[in-house]
């Protein structure tokens, strides 16, 4: 009902939507392409947190919004949910990976070993302004490794639970269309693992970082290492109803494991999610670290976090405020003038008894 005004409006509304897009100018397949190539970090946030693998679309969704992410993660979701599920893929085993970068924080010397790979962390961070003057910012070329990384890793938890480092795990068999799908289940708590791992692999990359770096903060129960963080493409492997198992391509994906010291050994938090976004895999994992035992209304409490780094509900839920809400506020609005107006007429009454009682007399004249 609170929004009925703005039926009036119609014919501004519709205005209001044109002025946005005129804003944007036309989109045209050359400038999704750019958009593509020119920011492909960007690109693989929206797709991790619309949970939806298509660097087009991905690119599509930010031109249309003007590069609003929000926006641009409910426009792949919105149309995610109009495409059939076809098929369920294998299980991705890390060792499979194809792995672009691979560290550790937890030890030096890994089984398979240090890859840098593409990073920033160690550069100096100088603006190219010599671009705005007409210049070009060509960057170096990639000099040829001595003795290239082998292109598949192993699992440094795999290492560590074979070495007796890793509290016990019970490993979950659950494959296929058994796997529940926080996308068409309700997220309820007690939360069910996939529920989490997804939901944090759908989380939006700011509300994910404020919250692990919260629980990082003192606000946690335990403060990470990082035991391996990779960059990788995993291998899209379906089976053909004759049987027959194929490769339907590759997607990027980012990984990451922290681990604490609880107890007899080392405790596992874990997050991965579609696309390159380090930052919020190690957030992620954090908070997946510190949820259990994790006090009421924490940051790190587990209905917290997975509520509260929903993007596109949150963002929702903050921008409705923008609509109208006049029938409401005008109800506060007449409850506090009915409030004020009661408090006057108590104030007035004792006046009115005082009077009575004590009548003033005039003097005679």
């Amino acid at each position: 009902m609170a929004y009925v005004a703005t039926r009036g409006g119609e014919r501004a509304i519709e205005q209001s939507q044109r002025l946005f897009k005129a804003e944007m100018g036309a989109i045209t397949p050359e400038r999704v392409a750019e958009l593509r190539a020119a920011l492909p970090y960007l690109i693989d946030r929206v797709m991790g947190e619309a949970s939806l693998y298509d660097e087009d679309l991905a690119a599509l969704a930010l031109a249309q919004t003007g590069g609003e992410m929000y926006e641009a993660a409910l426009l792949l979701r919105a149309w995610r949910t109009t495409q059939p599920r076809l098929q369920v893929a294998q299980p991705v085993t890390q060792d499979a990976l194809f792995t672009h970068r691979r560290i550790s924080a937890a030890f030096k010397d890994i089984p398979g070993g240090q890859v840098l790979g593409p990073t920033l962390d160690y550069s100096h961070r100088i603006l190219a302004t010599e671009v705005l003057t007409g210049d070009t910012h060509t960057p170096a070329p990639v000099e040829p490794a001595a003795k290239p990384s082998p292109a598949r890793q192993p699992s440094v938890a795999a290492w560590q639970a074979e070495n007796g480092l890793l509290d016990p795990a019970v490993p979950d068999q659950t494959l296929g269309n058994d796997i529940p799908d926080v996308t068409r289940e309700p997220l309820l708590f007690p939360a069910k693992r996939a529920h989490t791992l997804q939901s944090l692999a759908r989380a939006e990359t700011g509300g994910a970082l404020a919250l692990g770096y919260a629980a990082q903060r003192g606000y946690g129960q335990a403060h990470p290492t990082v035991n391996e963080l990779r960059l990788a493409e995993a291998e899209i492997v379906v089976e053909h109803p004759r049987g027959t198992r194929f490769s339907a391509g590759r997607v990027k994906i980012s990984q990451a494991e922290v681990v604490d010291k609880k107890g007899a050994g080392l405790r596992l938090g874990f997050s991965a999610t579609m696309g390159w976004n380090e930052v919020k895999v190690i957030a992620a994992a954090t908070l997946d670290l510190n949820a259990p035992g994790a006090p009421k209304g924490a940051p790190t409490e587990e209905e917290f976090f997975l509520y509260h780094t929903e993007g596109v509900e949150a963002s929702g839920f903050c921008i409705h405020f923008k609509l109208p809400h006049y029938v409401t506020f005008q109800s506060s609005l007449d409850a506090m003038r009915d409030a004020k107006a009661k408090a006057a007429a108590q104030q007035a009454q004792p006046a009115e008894a005082d009077a009575t009682e004590h009548p003033t007399t005039e003097p005679a004249q």
